[in-house]
């Protein structure tokens, strides 16, 4: 059985077990990946050094992975899902200029609190996408679905009168998504939040310039 990391236009296919003890072990194997990832890379760690922290054997990660490449796309899948699940309620909700300044806001104060920890998918991304084609590719997925989110937002403010009739909600969607990435980058870097709040205060200005006159 499969099940679909969904929204907008993008599906990755992730493998479910079949049994509630499977789930269990796929889900044991893949949270000690995401964790040896995030801190070594994927490049990083080795499958026995994740089968340790998991508490798993070799059969068990071949029974639901066919390599290591197969492993890093659960983990992918899994970063896509967190990012989407934790900002689910902003995200759905862009469809003014009022809730882009609340979602703003939101990841700059998240970005502080959490001690400036750059973007997961962005972190894989710069690591992945120069070596790894079909990590890319899911990765793309990914990123066009928090895109997706942002461009639906403001196609329903076209839509409603509130962004100028020439705008390109999908082009404009992504310039809000490439100042998100670099500031966190930028933040992660430096160890300083100013860097995401700086650039989300200039896109939030640039939004501005596509209020109707």
């Amino acid at each position: 059985m499969d099940y679909l990391v969904q929204t907008a236009s993008v599906r990755i296919v992730v493998q479910e077990p079949l049994t509630e003890r499977g789930r269990r072990s796929r889900e044991r194997i893949v949270e000690a990946a995401a964790a040896a990832v995030a801190e070594r890379g994927a490049g990083g760690c080795s499958l026995d050094q994740i089968l340790e922290a998991a508490g798993a054997s070799k059969s068990q990660l071949y029974h639901y992975f066919a390599d290591k490449d197969d492993l890093v796309r659960a983990v992918i899948a899994r970063r896509l899902g967190e990012s989407v699940d934790c900002q689910g309620p902003l995200l759905s909700e862009l469809d003014s200029f009022a809730a882009f300044r609340r979602w703003f806001d939101w990841m700059i104060d998240e970005n502080s609190a959490r001690g400036c920890p750059g973007c997961p998918l962005g972190t894989l991304a710069s690591e992945l996408a120069g070596r790894n084609e079909t990590a890319r590719v899911d990765l793309a997925a990914g990123f066009d679905t928090l895109i997706g989110y942002v461009a639906d937002g403001l196609t329903r403010m076209q839509a409603r009168g509130d962004l100028v009739a020439d705008a390109d909600p999908r082009r404009l969607a992504a310039a809000v998504f490439a100042s998100v990435q670099g500031g966190l980058l930028l933040s992660k870097t430096y160890q300083d939040p100013r860097y995401l709040r700086d650039a989300l205060d200039a896109t939030y200005a640039h939004l501005q310039t596509f209020r109707p006159a």
